[in-house]
This record gives structure tokens, sequence and C-alpha cells, in this order.
């Protein structure tokens, strides 16, 4: 059976990019202002605050795990942080492991941090599917996958970038597991925690080339138009086609990047013709799918 979220973190293409040891002791701040990469933190010992902009403060304590997939600014800090604007206390100890506030002060905090990043060309797509922020507490699973990407990532063993964008996918997958559920935003993992819209999302997964409207996809969920509409909006965050599109042209670009014939494109996301696919493409993405292919390979 088709597992849209695996689908999703799949086409993804998560890759590391920083993996660090961190300890903290006195008065520190670090504050992230560049739009920078997606973010991830696994607590070991003591505690800390962490804000991200627009939402209230967290305390984080051992054995907390929070993954912020979406790009946002964001600061860490001690309990009681410095004054805004004193200088940050920084230092490298050994490749890999940092040290922050005052250096002569007990550690009272020690986590591992990873930034990664996402290789789709429809990651804007694919991310506004997930949670904007993960935070559980007591996943060992996730604290163990932090520690071995942490460990991989120092190490030069054979196939090692292999064995990071593996870890990497299953950190994403154990993430969004652990926060799976009725109470999460609109999104993806919501909508696969409704018993009447599940099978309808694992439909459009496993058959984009189908014909699909959504009089069909409300008769297949046994609801009427207007209640499956609703429904479906409200805990995916978009209407039933625009999903189904995103999907088939997130699909279409990873074919295209294949460099598989237009004619097969086209009839594999439920397209009757190449025409028609190239028109919803150029709407879709803003050139048609040739101009798309050249750019990709000339960037490549």
């Amino acid at each position: 059976m088709t597992d849209p979220v695996a689908e999703v973190v799949s086409l993804l293409k998560p890759s590391p990019s920083i993996s660090k040891l961190v300890t903290g002791g006195g008065q520190w701040l670090v504050e992230r202002t560049e739009i920078g990469s997606p973010f991830y933190c696994a607590v070991v010992e003591g505690r800390c605050l962490m804000t991200i902009a627009g939402r209230e403060p967290m305390v984080l304590t051992a054995g907390d795990f929070v993954l912020v997939p979406k790009i946002f600014s964001f600061t860490m800090s001690s309990m009681e942080p410095p004054p805004r604007g004193a200088l940050a206390q920084r230092l490298e100890t050994s490749p890999g492991v940092f040290r922050l506030g005052d250096p002569e002060a007990p550690a009272e905090i020690k986590a591992l941090v990873g930034h990664c990043a996402f290789g789709s060309d429809d990651k804007a797509l694919l991310v506004s599917l997930l949670p904007e922020v993960i935070h559980v507490h007591g996943e060992e699973r996730l604290m163990a996958l932090v520690r071995m990407i942490n460990e991989e990532t120092r190490a030069d063993r054979v196939a090692r970038e292999m064995v990071l964008h593996r870890l990497l996918e299953v950190l994403f997958i154990d993430a969004l597991r652990s926060a799976a559920s009725a109470k999460a935003p609109p999104g993806l993992l919501r909508g696969m925690a409704d018993p009447l819209l599940a099978p309808t999302l694992r439909r459009i997964h496993e058959d984009p080339g189908r014909s699909m409207t959504v009089e069909t996809l409300a008769r297949e969920a046994a609801m009427s138009r207007s209640t499956f509409f609703d429904r479906f909006r409200r805990e995916v965050g978009v209407a039933p086609m625009e999903y189904a599109t995103g999907w088939r042209m997130a699909l279409a670009k990873e074919f295209l990047r294949e460099d598989m014939a237009m004619a097969d494109i086209a009839q594999r996301v439920g397209y009757g013709s190449t025409s028609a696919f190239s028109v919803a493409f150029n709407r879709h993405v803003g050139m048609p799918p040739g101009a798309y292919s050249r750019a990709v390979a000339a960037a490549a």
C-alpha cells in the first residue's frame, strides 16, 4: 500500500549539511536570523529556551527532540539569556564540538544540533504538507538517530554520504510518525489521521494517473461533494484537486529529471495528451516541460 508520508519525504531528498555537539554554560544565546536550512535538535542533558519567530518560547529539557522542516528565524539560549546586543561567546573546541557562553562555567546544556537541505525542486509544496514545528519528548529512537547522524558525519567511512541520506530520511519519517495525530496542524499528517480521508490520500498517491474529480473522490469516500470538499480542505489545508495537481506536478518534475518520455509522463500523471500535460505544467510551474528539462540539465 502506498504511504504518502514516505513518498513526500523521499521526494524532498533531505541531505545533511551540518551536525554538531553543543554544550553551554553561564549566559548564552544563539540567534539564527538568516533564512537558512531545516533544523533539528536533540537535548541530551540540561535545559534551554528555544524561541521560533511568531511562537511562544519553548523550554527544552533532556529527552526533547525538535524538528523545524520550514525555514524560520529562531533563538536558542540559556534559561536566563544575556542582554540583547551582548557579544556572543562561541568556541569550537574540536571539529564539530562547540562551547557556548562562559567557557569556565559548568556546562548546563548538552545538545546534538543539525541542519540539512532539501534537494527537491518542489520543496515549497512538499514542506507545506508537513507541520511547521515538531516537538516531542522521550522518543529514544529519535535521540538514537540524531546520535548516529552526528557520529557518521565525523567519521570517514565507506558510503558515508549514502548512509547519512538514509539516516536523515528515517529521522524525518520517525519524527512525523511521532507527531501524527488529529491534533496536528492542517496538512498531510492530519489528513492521514482522519479515517475517512486517509484512503483518499493513499489513492491519490498510489495512482496519480487515474481520472479524478472532486465528485469521484467524494463518492469513493462515501461523502457528499460539499462535505468531502470542506473536510479535505479543513484537515489537509488545501482543496482536493489542488492537492492532487500539486502531487502530480511534483512527480512530473521528478520524471523529467529522469529524462522520461513526455508521453509517458503525461499518462502517468493523469493527462490524456502531451499537449494537455504541457499546458498544465506551464500553468503550475511557470515554464513548459521542455524548458524545465533543459534548465535541469544546464544546472547539472
